[in-house]
């Protein structure tokens, strides 16, 4: 896997051809990797539809994006808190209500590093309510128009799936014993790409090859995740870390997910993200994942439960 298939500068956006006509729903999208991508697609004339906790961060950023590019790009928000099953299935609806087609649907928002303890309302480990429950409800009933798109479901995850304990911890995944930031988020990273690579399985098996699924990551990006959520600690030590050569732009950081929303004939086993060093800057491409990510029972009792958990189920 040493050699990048884009040529050792890695994938670029300038591989995007003109995108009028498709349509993207991106999650998360008031800062960082998500704005840029959303920023990049709507620059090659694709309808965007942003998922957003906040109204007024969400219409200030389109605010933005028309000074940049212009009053006619066509892009709407909808809003919606990840960390909420209700407000992710309302949103879901409006999608649904509202959006024709989907050709890619980008899980980009996640929260990270929460300090202490902390419960949904749902009941979960914030962390693995927000980045994991709250995509997996809204994978699976934006699921039907992706189907019926021929379109992708393309998850942001993070080279934190492979800081924390290497498995799912059923015994304990709200974390009730020995809670730590990193061990919560990295959870949440791992169950987010053990599920993208179950879908694919599960597709496969189904006959349902038109859809398809993605995992990548954005490396270490200059974006305010930390900021949002962290310590103080750790946003002492991520502020200080922005200022070395081991971070990249959130530009650089939103190549991946836009790569795997885009560009024709990807493999879907793949894991995506910079290939330079430690997988945190450099070219774009595939890199190599480690095998518990992919440990296939693990992966269905985590989908088991998952549907148990929500009471969502996919219709594959």
């Amino acid at each position: 896997m040493n050699t990048n298939q884009f040529g050792e500068k890695g994938w670029k956006p300038d591989r995007i051809e003109n995108l009028i006509g498709k349509i993207y729903v991106i999650t998360g999208t008031t800062s960082g990797t998500g704005f840029e991508a959303t920023r990049i697609l709507l620059s090659k004339g694709a309808k965007v539809v942003v998922l957003n906790r906040n109204p007024k961060k969400a219409a200030d950023t389109i605010t933005s994006l028309k000074q940049e590019l212009g009053n006619d790009i066509d892009v709407t928000n909808i809003q919606m808190d990840l960390s909420k099953q209700a407000s992710v299935k309302k949103a879901a609806e409006e999608v649904l209500k509202t959006v024709p087609k989907l050709d890619a649907l980008i899980c980009n928002a996640a929260i990270a590093q929460v300090p202490k303890q902390t419960l949904t309302v749902d009941g979960w480990e914030s962390q693995m309510g927000t980045n994991y429950y709250g995509n997996w409800t809204l994978q699976a009933l934006l699921f039907p128009l992706i189907e019926k798109s021929r379109g992708r479901i393309v998850t942001v995850g993070s080279m934190g799936y492979d800081m924390g304990i290497k498995t799912i911890k059923f015994d304990d995944l709200n974390w009730d014993k020995d809670y730590t930031p990193n061990n919560a988020y990295s959870q949440s990273k791992l169950a987010q790409l053990m599920s993208m690579y179950e879908l694919q399985d599960r597709l496969k098996e189904a006959e349902k090859t038109d859809v398809k699924a993605y995992a990548c990551h954005p490396g270490s990006s200059r974006t305010n995740l930390i900021n949002t959520s962290g310590s103080f600690m750790m946003k002492l030590i991520f502020n200080l870390m922005k200022l070395s050569p081991l971070t990249q732009s959130a530009e650089k950081g939103a190549y991946s997910q836009l790569m795997c929303a885009t560009e024709p004939n990807l493999d879907q086993k793949g894991f995506y993200g910079p290939t330079g060093r430690s997988n945190w800057v450099g070219p774009v491409g595939a890199h190599k994942i480690e095998p518990h990510a992919k440990d296939k029972s693990v992966a269905k009792r985590l989908w088991e439960l998952s549907e148990k958990e929500t009471g969502v189920k996919w219709n594959i």
